[in-house]
């Protein structure tokens, strides 16, 4: 894909997933505040336990994301493709919103799905905008020399049947 694709395309994913994960971190303050002050027990489970424990998701979650955002914002401002940590991140984190886009249309409705979606289609056309990386050519092969796979050479036609 071309520079006009790439570029735009990391630094809109890398915009959306900080919103998002500003979103994700106070939803998860809120849901860990309402936990603890309804000193209720599920179960027998500790309330104080479940909030700290909501509070947390809510802090590795939102810093995944941004982690995520930084690693588009390097690719999107070097224009290359992120490294092999970066991308199995960027894998991981499309996984994560494909899976919660399926538990979303049940659980809160079509917008939180569609907004998943929206997501997952940023972070892959990030992903595969920049392609495979190619080797670079050696130097010391010759200017006319074939360097790595490519179409074979054109074979001349078959002769007539007798």
């Amino acid at each position: 894909m071309s520079f006009v694709v790439r570029r735009p395309a990391a630094f809109l994913a890398a915009l959306a997933l900080v919103v998002e994960a500003v979103g994700i971190a106070v939803v998860h303050l809120v849901l860990g505040t309402v936990v603890k002050n309804q000193e209720m027990s599920l179960a027998g489970s500790d309330p104080d336990l479940m909030s700290k424990g909501t509070w947390a998701l809510g802090g590795v979650s939102g810093l995944f994301l941004l982690l995520c955002a930084v690693l588009l914002l390097l690719a999107g401002a070097r224009d290359r493709a992120p490294g092999r940590l970066a991308r199995i991140a960027l894998i991981c984190c499309a996984v994560l919103h494909g899976v919660l886009g399926a538990l979303t249309v049940g659980l809160v409705g079509w917008a939180a799905f569609a907004w998943m979606m929206v997501m997952l289609g940023l972070i892959v056309l990030a992903l595969v905008a920049y392609g495979p990386r190619t080797a670079a050519p050696d130097a010391g092969s010759a200017a006319g020399a074939k360097t790595g796979p490519g179409p074979e050479p054109e074979q001349p036609p078959a002769p007539a049947p007798a």
